[in-house]
């Protein structure tokens, strides 16, 4: 549920902070006066598109901050992408600058505008004021029948089964066209594949011998450098320096038992003398493990030049030839497997045989979600003035595609007694609004999306129909949180919550603000709402009586 809102500098926006609750809350106010702004706004802070147009004049910058309340699904999204707080909910926040520049943050932690969409989709479902457009077109009409029904998954699946055997049919046609190019090709992935296998090259293998050849280049330096340091420590004919150090602190300790201040000298200087001795062990090991060895030299110069000079031709990294072989090896493989044509044929038909029992099975579910979904918008259509229309979702079927075997219309007849025919042809403005408004309600009602919001989707509705809309939007809001920009009053009347956008000017400046209404002030507003600029006794007592009803 959307908590705060606040939004500074955004196009004649100056500064506003809004808390919302949970029902049904309405923004009405004048044409022009902003009303869609606060949708815009909310858009933006949910990952929508922005650019330097949105920042107010004179400003530096739009700075929008949206603070939710969240669910499971939410949650656990949070949780996935290290967005979590210990508080619960979640801050979204969006600022651009007058140079285009955008950045988006959750939680206070950086994020991209992709992620606040893929977050903003499980807090908020936008129904804009042009929706009822996107209705006229079969694809939408088909997505929306899928969401509601709870079918998106199984419509993915279908679309992965298209995918899958499309890929596999369109490489067995191109074979058959360049059958020789393929062959070829084969025969220089073979070529390839052996010459790597005979050089057999380990991971981490050139490192390793890398290591190896430079300390056998370097033995004879080595192992001098290693028995120079053993004699000076403790091999040395005169005095090593083991030996002084031994003797030195023989002879503190013993006049430290005669003055105890030394004792800490002592013991600074026995640790010490420990861990040369513990030098000393180290070096005769070591002396003793490294020898002169031509012969091994030879063969590790022999292997590096040989890495390193199939890596040149290979054009690849020689600590990359094993990454080299592997990708190699599974594109002759994949080649392999494709150039015997028989068996690309039956995989082909498996392939296409697994696409028809997914879409099979997307049918009858569609099948079922359309009955039910004619069956609530026709009920819907009889409480919006289109008394006897029907409407229905036809399932026409159509050659295998990525959506199905069917496409999806909807099919309307808006009187009794008249035969169902397309959306787009049938519907004048004002009943293509009451469908599309119908369809929006019923849909929304089954969303898991806590917080809805509809931007003037009751355009073209008035009279009683108007408060039936309203009526159905605060049912809606029983249920989870509805936000609705409306210039009716019957749909305003009905709101738990009513908020009044206005423009004022200001030094040259228009801005616009929003208040919140009490009981006095909705009065007034419905009232203008009802009668327009001069408000008269009878228009307030109407205000008054769609407020009570």
């Amino acid at each position: 549920m959307l908590r705060t809102l606040s939004i500074r500098d955004f196009v004649i926006v100056d500064s506003i902070e809004l808390e919302f609750a949970p029902g049904f809350t309405v923004f009405t106010g004048e044409t022009g006066a902003g009303k869609s702004i606060l949708i815009d706004a909310l858009a933006l802070a949910l990952g929508g598109r922005g650019d330097a147009s949105v920042v107010r004049e004179g400003a530096a910058k739009t700075d929008i901050t949206a603070e939710f309340s969240t669910g499971a699904a939410a949650d656990t999204w949070l949780a996935e992408h290290e967005f979590s707080n210990e508080d619960g909910g979640v801050l979204l926040r969006r600022v651009i600058d007058n140079a285009g520049r955008s950045k988006a943050f959750i939680n206070g932690i950086s994020a991209t505008a992709s992620q606040l969409r893929e977050l903003g989709e499980m807090l908020v479902d936008i129904h804009g004021q042009h929706a009822h457009q996107s209705l006229l077109k079969t694809d939408a009409q088909r997505v929306l029948l899928d969401s509601q029904a709870g079918l998106l998954d199984d419509a993915r699946a279908v679309a992965a089964a298209y995918k899958t055997w499309r890929a596999l049919a369109k490489q067995r046609e191109e074979f058959e066209a360049n059958a020789k190019s393929v062959l070829l090709e084969r025969e220089r992935l073979e070529w390839q594949v052996n010459e790597l296998q005979k050089l057999a090259v380990k991971p981490g293998e050139w490192g390793d011998i890398s290591t190896e050849h430079s300390r056998l280049s370097h033995a004879a330096s080595l192992i001098e450098g290693a028995q120079e340091a053993l004699n000076a420590i403790s091999e040395s004919e005169s005095s090593p320096i083991l030996s002084q150090l031994s003797a030195l602190t023989l002879k503190l300790s013993r006049l430290a038992d005669i003055d105890a201040a030394l004792r800490p000298v002592v013991d600074a200087l026995e640790p010490a003398r420990i861990q040369l001795q513990e030098a000393v062990y180290g070096l005769n090991d070591y002396l003793g493990r490294v020898e002169l060895d031509p012969e091994r030299l030879h063969l590790v110069e022999s292997r590096l030049d040989a890495i390193h000079s199939t890596a040149r031709k290979f054009r690849v990294a020689p600590e990359d030839l094993p990454q080299e072989y592997e990708s190699l090896s599974a594109q002759l493989r994949q080649l392999a497997s494709v150039t015997d044509l028989d068996a690309m044929r039956a995989q082909e038909e498996k392939l296409k045989a697994a696409y028809l029992e997914v879409a099979a099975k997307l049918s009858k579910a569609r099948a079922k979600a359309a009955s039910a979904l004619g069956d609530a918008v026709t009920a819907a259509m009889q409480d919006l003035s289109m008394t006897g229309g029907r409407f229905e979702v036809a399932l026409r079927s159509c050659e295998p595609a990525s959506y199905g075997v069917e496409q999806v219309e909807f099919m309307v007849a808006a009187h009794a007694g008249t035969s169902a025919r397309p959306l787009a042809k049938v519907a004048s403005g004002g009943e293509l609004a009451r469908i599309s408004l119908a369809i929006s309600v019923i849909t929304s009602s089954a969303t898991a999306t806590p917080t809805l919001i509809f931007d003037e989707v009751d355009s073209g509705i008035g009279g009683g129909v108007a408060e039936v809309v309203g009526r159905l939007l605060k049912r809606l809001g029983r249920d989870s949180q509805v936000l609705c920009v409306t210039h009716l009053p019957q749909v305003a009347s009905q709101a738990n919550q009513h908020f009044q956008v206005s423009k004022r000017s200001s030094e040259g400046r228009t801005m616009s603000r929003i208040d919140f209404l009490d009981a006095k002030a909705r009065i007034e507003e419905i009232a203008r709402m009802l009668g327009g600029i001069e408000i008269t006794a009878t228009t307030r007592k109407h205000a008054r009586e769609l407020l009570a009803s």
